[in-house]
């Protein structure tokens, strides 16, 4: 089938996505791992199977010019991150419902998908830092309770989009796991403070804390392990920031 690559709508740093009618074409790079393309595809397809979520269909895993490709249905909308900065005076208001359906995702589980805690692991196994830094990690991290929630583990406003109908929908689970639903709302507190928006990350970490009943000290102990498994993927730009919260010793 031709795909039409005329309207591109987001880039990234190994691959490019398109809109096509009422498809989605998420484009890699070229020798871009075939194995992590068949991995998200097989997780996207059990999230879709497996759960009620409102989340892109799956439609056809292929290749374009050489190039792997993951076409998906399209979801009209406008994105929560859109909806904050077009109307500030609701991102409350908007965070609010932010979190009420990261909650929801929380409250289901779907068997097979990679555990959270092993992916952490392997990340951080591989991190250039002093050993002691890396047994404070590890450690921290095997004391964390297993859980099987389910994991979006790229929870972020661009992620959700309000349909025109008032409902929402959920995009790209390439990153999706199963575990602790803690270390789930860290990763989301850590993005708004990678996107330098400190604010929205505490309000966003007391507004998770009191509607999901999880103490805010649990989700800010698994805060140096989310920064040592987001360095683990080497962006020069984060990587000064991202140390000052991996030290363990002094994070609490």
């Amino acid at each position: 089938m031709n795909y039409n690559l005329n309207n591109p709508i987001a880039e990234r740093k190994n691959k490019t996505v398109y809109k096509d009618g009422d498809k989605t074409i998420k484009l890699f790079v070229e020798n871009y791992s075939k194995a992590d393309i068949l991995n998200e595809a097989l997780n996207q397809a059990r999230v879709e199977e497996g759960t009620d979520l409102n989340i892109p269909k799956l439609l056809e895993v292929t290749k374009i010019d050489n190039r792997w490709a993951l076409v998906s249905e399209h979801i009209e909308g406008t994105t929560i991150a859109e909806l904050m900065e077009q109307h500030p005076e609701k991102t409350e208001e908007y965070l609010n419902w932010f979190v009420d359906i990261q909650i929801y995702i929380l409250s289901k589980t779907v068997p097979h998908l990679n555990r959270i805690k092993e992916k952490y692991k392997n990340r951080i196994n591989k991190l250039d830092i002093t050993d002691n830094a890396k047994y404070e990690l590890l450690a921290r991290l095997d004391g964390m309770k297993d859980h099987v929630k389910l994991c979006h583990g790229d929870f972020n406003p661009s992620n959700i989009v309000i349909k025109s109908d008032g409902t929402a929908a959920i995009l790209d689970w390439a990153h999706v796991t199963i575990g602790n639903a803690s270390a789930d709302a860290a990763n989301t507190y850590m993005m708004f403070i990678m996107e330098g928006k400190n604010e929205l990350a505490e309000k966003y970490l007391e507004i998770f804390s009191i509607k999901s009943g999880i103490n805010k000290n649990l989700v800010q102990r698994w805060i140096p392990i989310v920064a040592a498994s987001r360095k683990s993927k080497g962006r020069p730009e984060e990587q000064e920031i991202l140390d000052k919260w991996i030290d363990v010793v002094e994070y609490t």
